[in-house]
Formats: structure tokens, C-alpha cells, sequence
């Protein structure tokens, strides 16, 4: 499959007419939009249309040269739902909702970025997607790749698909983002964010596409131990821990994902529902600051 580009109206800043070039950048995942401001889908609800049903198709959107505000970033991301906080990454006082990811050479490493996941799955309603804004970088590496979940799903072997089609697992904010705490704020945490539940092959609400949901976060499935898949009671520890690693490994190959090169004023929207990401470490000590709008989603099914 050659790289597709197509045009669609579209509103600059300035107001006037324009018409944005959308790049497809691999064969399974991933577009450039240029010739779009998403201060002005911010202000225009057709626009913002547009591009949702480009994010429908290519499930991440790349945008170079927005010199937009804050309360633009904000306002883009509105238009898709309201916005989360993050009970452990700091926002943005002056605007709920904008996360605040600020590497420096003094602050360690958060250990949770350099790992493929679908942005809190620990939540019951897990973010529908993300719009990720590049305020500082490294001159060489910090990119972030994306990978595709329904094509993940979809290639897997036919035996694998039966045995997991009812499967359910757990997702744990405790187990990740809590590890490193006292115990005693690792337990307030958890009481605050129950381990939340979903399926391990989700149904995307506006597609109806088949997504293999489990990641990072997932600690174990909840309903594996059943006489269909456990012969005796030593079968089902290895047996779901080789499975959910087997799953989770998917995200690794390189035919389901697209990797982004991040500049100043870069931007990224991902359908958090139907991918995983990971943000690469790879850059010496030195500034790396993203600013990133949650957007709430709905209960998996």
C-alpha cells in the first residue's frame, strides 16, 4: 500500500478557507494533517467533525507548527468530551485538565511512559483519546510510537482468538503508578482507583471493531481458572501469566505501529481506545516537556 494523501475544507486561524493534506504515514497506522489549526477546530464544530472522522480512520493524527495557546489546547479538546485530571501527574493550575509530562535533567524517570499502554485502563471509563502538545524537546530522540490494537487483534492466530473471547482482566493503578509509594499512600490510592475490570477484546462504541485491550497496566485475568482451560489447580498461574504475556507482546511488533519525531509545537490526537503508545527514553539528560488533554471515555464492553 503506497502513502495516501487526501484533502478536505477546512478553517485556518485567520478564519479563511483552506484545505488540509492528510499524509498517511505507514500501511496500518497514522496521519499528518498540515494546512489545519487546531486553534480554529477549537472555534469550529465542522472541522472538528472532520477531523474526528480522520482519527476514526488512521487512529492517530500528527500535527507540525501549532502555535496555539493553552486554553486552545484545551478548548480543541473539548470538543471531543470533557477532560480527566491525573491523580499523579500535576496539571496545569490555570487549565483543569492539562497535564503537565515535564522531564528535566534533575527529575528521575517516571518509568511508566517507556512501556507500551493504553492510557488509564486502570480508570472504569478509560480516556476515549489524547491531544498531546510538544512545548520542549531533545534535539536528537524522545519520540513516541504508536501501535495499532485492531490490526494486533486481528492477526491473531484463530485458536488464540476462541480461547480469549471471554476472557476478562484486571488493570491496576496500585500495581503501576503506586509500586514506588509507601504502602500507606500505594493503599489510599488504590481505595480511591479500584483495580478496574474490562474485557480483553474490547468493541470499539463508534466502529464496532474487535480491539485487544490489555497492556501495561493489566495485572492478570479475572476469569481464566475455569475447567474448559484447567486441568488441575498448578495449570493456571503459568497458563494466564504465559497468555497475558503472550498478549500483551503484541503491541512490540513493528508492522502495527508508527513512530513520530517530536519538534516544538508538534502535535498528536490518538483514539486511546484502539492503540497503545510508548515514549521513548532514549535522549542524554535534558529537557523534555509535553503538555497532554485527557479526554473521558466510556465503560468498555
Amino acid at each position: 500500500m503506497t502513502s495516501a494523501i487526501t484533502a478536505a475544507p477546512a478553517i485556518n486561524r485567520s478564519g479563511t478557507l483552506g484545505s488540509p493534506k492528510v499524509e498517511q504515514l505507514t500501511c496500518t497506522i497514522g496521519a499528518e494533517l498540515t494546512n489545519v489549526n487546531l486553534g480554529a477546530a477549537s472555534r469550529d464544530a465542522g472541522l472538528a467533525a472532520e477531523i474526528r472522522a480522520l482519527l476514526l480512520k488512521h487512529r492517530v493524527l500528527f500535527f507540525r507548527d501549532q502555535d496555539i495557546t493553552r486554553a486552545e489546547h484545551v478548548a480543541f479538546a473539548r470538543r471531543f468530551g470533557e477532560l480527566e485530571d491525573h491523580p499523579v501527574a500535576g496539571s496545569d493550575p490555570d487549565h483543569p485538565g492539562l497535564v503537565r509530562i515535564y522531564k528535566s535533567p534533575d527529575a528521575p524517570n517516571d518509568r511508566y511512559e517507556n512501556s507500551w499502554h493504553t492510557d488509564a485502563t486502570w480508570r472504569e471509563k478509560p480516556p476515549f483519546g489524547c491531544v498531546l502538545r510538544c512545548i520542549e524537546c531533545p534535539p536528537v530522540g524522545g519520540d513516541t510510537m504508536w501501535a495499532n490494537m485492531v490490526e494486533a487483534y486481528g492477526r491473531l492466530p484463530e485458536h488464540v482468538k476462541s480461547q480469549i473471547a471471554d476472557l476478562r482482566a484486571r488493570h491496576s493503578i496500585e500495581a503501576s503508578f503506586g509500586a514506588a509509594m509507601p504502602i500507606e499512600k500505594r493503599l489510599a490510592l488504590k481505595a480511591q482507583y479500584p483495580d478496574a475490570e474490562h474485557p480483553v477484546v474490547r468493541t470499539h462504541p463508534e466502529t464496532g471493531e474487535k480491539i485487544l485491550f490489555v497492556n501495561a497496566f493489566t495485572t492478570h485475568f479475572t476469569n481464566y481458572h475455569t475447567p474448559e482451560r484447567v486441568r488441575f489447580g498448578q495449570d493456571a498461574n503459568p497458563g494466564a501469566a504465559l497468555l497475558l504475556n503472550y498478549l500483551v507482546s503484541q503491541a512490540f511488533i513493528p508492522e502495527y505501529q508508527v513512530r513520530w519525531r517530536w519538534k516544538p509545537n508538534s502535535m498528536a490526537m490518538w483514539d486511546n481506545r484502539s492503540t497503545q503508545h510508548y515514549a521513548v527514553m532514549d535522549y542524554p539528560p535534558c529537557h523534555r516537556k509535553m503538555e497532554r488533554a485527557g479526554i473521558i471515555g466510556d465503560q468498555p464492553f
